[in-house]
């Protein structure tokens, strides 16, 4: 169960602003401008670049348990395009962060500055009910190519907050030089180690700790990261250095680390499924004896998943966490009593339960990819993030995370699929690799009952369904959300798929609390004009659905690998009426193109005087790298080219398309 599980989305923003403060701003601090960066036009480093940050300062400050980070930035603008870095943002999230102390200026490109005396505003970038990302924004006026931005500011971040510090060397502009501090938190017996796991910009000298203490690093030349869609996480790609805090000096051999860590999370989890009297009776009152291996355990996990799930409630504040005292259960068999509970416990909770019912079951700490891929030379324990559950069943290893609301027996949530664990035991553990589940397991089926008016439109009932990671990651996205939000994204995700404007209405109830059955939805659908005139005859586009695949990977070149989250499978079957009179002409050719870990289908068909079309896109793939990115392109090139044939049919005398 990942910690907090979708509360890793505001961890994700977090990695784009902890950067580094070690001093509050004062209104006149500002850097002198060389002659040089006031007559620059271009930087040859930066070949067609809008504007370049000509220098980034971050100081981190960890020394109290209440840290903060300054922040200075000098934006160069080297074109009109360059012009829109006026525009500054700085994002922090409510409750955990604020911004202070921001100072701005303008620089002429004849050397003259203008001090920032506008507003600054305050704005929402996301929000959903667990957490609201904000930015403090604000405009330097008068800004034109040649001109030079110089802004500062402070962060100041929640009590503990040392635990996620580092410094983000990577931004969307070319830094000519940035400056990176930090001052350690070294009370209390607290150390620091530090590593960069996308390495270090080229000619970069690793950080080094002064006499003083303070860790330095200084930076030329990092190119601007560029963001693709479909890449691994940003965290995995972009230039950082990231700090990591033990509470004693840390082993540096990586075996013996995590042997020792490994040996402390084992203690932890079976001490918390240690009471066994408790469980046993919810098992005796959840199974039968009869039950078979599979339905015991499915039903097990079924209960378990039952437990009020904290982790996908609202966040509360201070105050309502006083109000309300829920207690925190110091066992599985409290927990069980409680009726509530955190999801990384609602998981050893199910541990505690299939061991009760006589399977043999192993706590697992796994590192989710959604944020960064697991390296565990780094010796970086807040990177096993996430906790499964691995069982035995008909001799096989099985995985299981109940934690996750939503979550089908036997299927983890993808971000915990396909990754590097630790299989807790008392001598330390063993290193395993959960299962990656195939497409099937993550479909989307689109089925349409659809008839062809005189005028060309094209309506009819749709029934959308998702299956697997499909539904659950949905479902997910929406468990805050009221109907008429669930009604609108459900809605929207349609008009996503179809290529032209069309006309819909949510028909059905879907069940968006359910984590065993598939998440479907039913519409009543039109798509005006769907079909065209040409001549005397009428065409009929074959893919109804291709929208999604309709612009996919374009670009010749390539940055960074394709990196899918799951498998996934879509399949289309709509049956098409005709009006009275009309005619089927020529059909397109029956294709099938499997690449194996790929394949696209569409096959059309007369059936009882009616339309059948039938299309599959399947992708069993998870990272395509940059060397086989050229296959994958012509893949779908090839999908876009078959999804644009034409049904060629013969209006009957007198409709409106002839």
């Amino acid at each position: 169960m990942l910690m907090r599980c979708y509360r890793m989305v505001w961890l994700a923003v977090m990695i784009v602003l902890v950067t580094a403060p070690a001093r509050l701003a004062r209104a006149d601090e500002w850097k002198p401008v060389s002659p040089d960066d006031l007559k620059m036009t271009s930087l040859p480093e930066a070949p067609g670049a809008p504007a370049v940050y000509l220098y980034r300062q971050v100081d981190r400050n960890d020394a109290s348990r209440a840290s903060s980070e300054y922040n200075y930035v000098r934006i160069k603008i080297l074109t009109e395009e360059g012009r829109k870095h006026a525009n500054i943002e700085i994002p922090f999230i409510r409750g955990k962060i604020s911004v202070s102390n921001i100072r701005a200026r303008l620089i002429r490109p004849d050397g003259s500055s203008v001090p920032f005396d506008g507003k600054v505003y305050e704005s929402t970038i996301e929000k959903s009910k667990t957490q609201k990302v904000l930015a403090k924004t604000f405009t330097v006026p008068d800004v034109q190519v040649g001109s030079i931005i110089d802004y500062h500011f402070n962060y100041d971040f929640e009590d503990m907050h040392i635990f996620d510090s580092y410094w983000l060397l990577s931004d969307d502009l070319f830094t000519k030089h940035g400056e990176f501090t930090l001052k350690p938190y070294t009370n209390e017996g607290w150390t620091v180690q530090w590593n960069w796991p996308a390495g270090l910009p080229k000619g970069t000298d690793p950080p080094k700790e002064g006499a003083d203490g303070i860790i330095r690093m200084t930076s030329n030349n990092i190119p601007a990261f560029v963001t693709e869609d479909y890449m691994p996480p940003e965290d995995e790609l972009k230039f950082r250095v990231v700090f990591v805090y033990f509470d004693s000096f840390p082993e540096r051999d990586p075996q013996k680390f995590w042997k020792s860590f490994g040996k402390k999370q084992a203690d932890r989890a079976e001490s918390f499924v240690s009471k066994k009297k408790g469980l046993e009776e919810v098992v005796a009152q959840t199974v039968s004896p009869n039950d078979p291996p599979e339905v015991k355990l499915k039903k097990i996990y079924i209960r378990t998943q039952q437990i009020r799930n904290l982790s996908y409630e609202p966040q509360k504040s201070e105050q309502e966490e006083k109000r309300d005292k829920q207690k925190i259960a110091s066992s599985a068999e409290e927990l069980l009593k409680l009726g509530y509970g955190d999801g990384y416990y609602i998981t050893w909770a199910f541990l505690g339960l299939a061991r009760a019912a006589g399977f043999e079951a192993y706590p697992c700490l796994v590192s989710a990819r959604n944020l960064y891929f697991f390296n565990p030379q780094r010796i970086n324990k807040s990177e096993l993030n996430s906790n499964v559950v691995l069982v035995k069943l008909n001799g096989k290893d099985t995985y299981y995370d109940p934690g996750t609301k939503f979550a089908p027996f036997g299927l983890l949530p993808w971000y915990e699929s396909g990754v590097t664990g630790l299989k807790l035991d008392k001598e330390g553990g063993t290193w395993i690799t959960t299962t990656l589940p195939p497409s099937s397991d993550s479909q989307i089926d689109r089925t349409a009952d659809l008839k062809i008016t005189p005028e060309g439109d094209l309506s009819g009932k749709l029934k959308l369904s998702f299956t697997g990671l499909e539904a659950l990651s949905r479902r997910m996205t929406e468990r805050l959300e009221d109907e008429a939000a669930r009604k609108k994204y459900l809605e929207d995700l349609v008009k996503n798929y179809i290529p032209a404007g069309i006309e819909l209405d949510l028909t059905n109830k879907p069940d968006w609390n359910a984590s065993e059955t598939p998440l479907t939805a039913e519409f009543d659908l039109k798509v005006p004009g769907w079909v065209s005139s040409a001549g005397k005859r009428a065409l009929l586009p074959a893919a109804l659905f291709g929208a999604t695949e309709k612009h996919l990977f374009e670009h010749a070149d390539r940055t960074w690998p394709v990196y899918f989250d799951y498998p996934f499978k879509k399949v289309d079957d709509l049956t098409v009426e005709l009006p009275l009179g009309w005619q089927i002409g020529d059909l397109p050719k029956e294709t099938d193109t499997d690449a194996k870990a790929a394949e696209y289908s569409m096959k059309v068909e007369k059936q009882n005087g009616k339309l059948h079309i039938q299309r599959v896109v399947r992708c069993d793939l998870m990272m395509v790298g940059k060397e086989q990115y050229p296959i994958l392109r012509n893949f779908f090139a090839n999908v876009r080219t078959n999804d644009d044939q034409q049904i060629v049919l013969q209006p009957g005398t007198g409709s409106a398309s002839n």
